[in-house]
């Protein structure tokens, strides 16, 4: 083989390589979302918050935050946990800070059994969920 074919094999190694780690990454690329399924999804949770049962309150909320990981997730956003992925694609976010105060009143729920929630809160957290699987093209 010539210098030239060897050099071009090499350079074309080199950039595979780059590429291959680039998207290892960022997560995959032009990802397409089965946007019916998530639509039905946050619209059932959306359905089962119910005013006069506040019991419903901190599970519309986990459930959305289950949602939007399992987004994240499709997405190929790597990371341990989903704060972790939060992390690494807030950028696509239209408003992180919001999207991060959800997800902490989510783990609030979770972790603190006197956590109160009134009907209010739950709404906006899911407005915020809402724009957020918008913001990444779930729904």
């Amino acid at each position: 083989m010539d210098g030239g074919v060897v050099t071009f094999i090499i350079a074309t190694l080199i950039l595979g390589v780059f590429l291959f780690i680039a998207f290892g990454l960022t997560g995959k690329r032009g990802h397409k979302f089965d946007t019916n399924e998530y639509q039905t999804r946050f619209l059932s949770i959306e359905n089962k918050l119910n005013r006069e049962n506040p019991a419903t309150f901190p599970m519309a909320i986990i459930n959305c935050d289950k949602l939007l990981d399992r987004a994240m997730i499709e997405m190929g956003v790597i990371g341990k946990t989903m704060g972790d992925r939060l992390k690494r694609c807030g950028d696509k976010f239209s408003n992180l800070d919001s999207v991060w105060r959800v997800h902490k009143m989510r783990n609030m729920i979770a972790h603190d059994n006197d956590f109160e929630l009134s009907f209010k809160q739950a709404q906006n957290a899911l407005e915020t969920y809402k724009q957020a699987l918008r913001d990444l093209g779930a729904i």
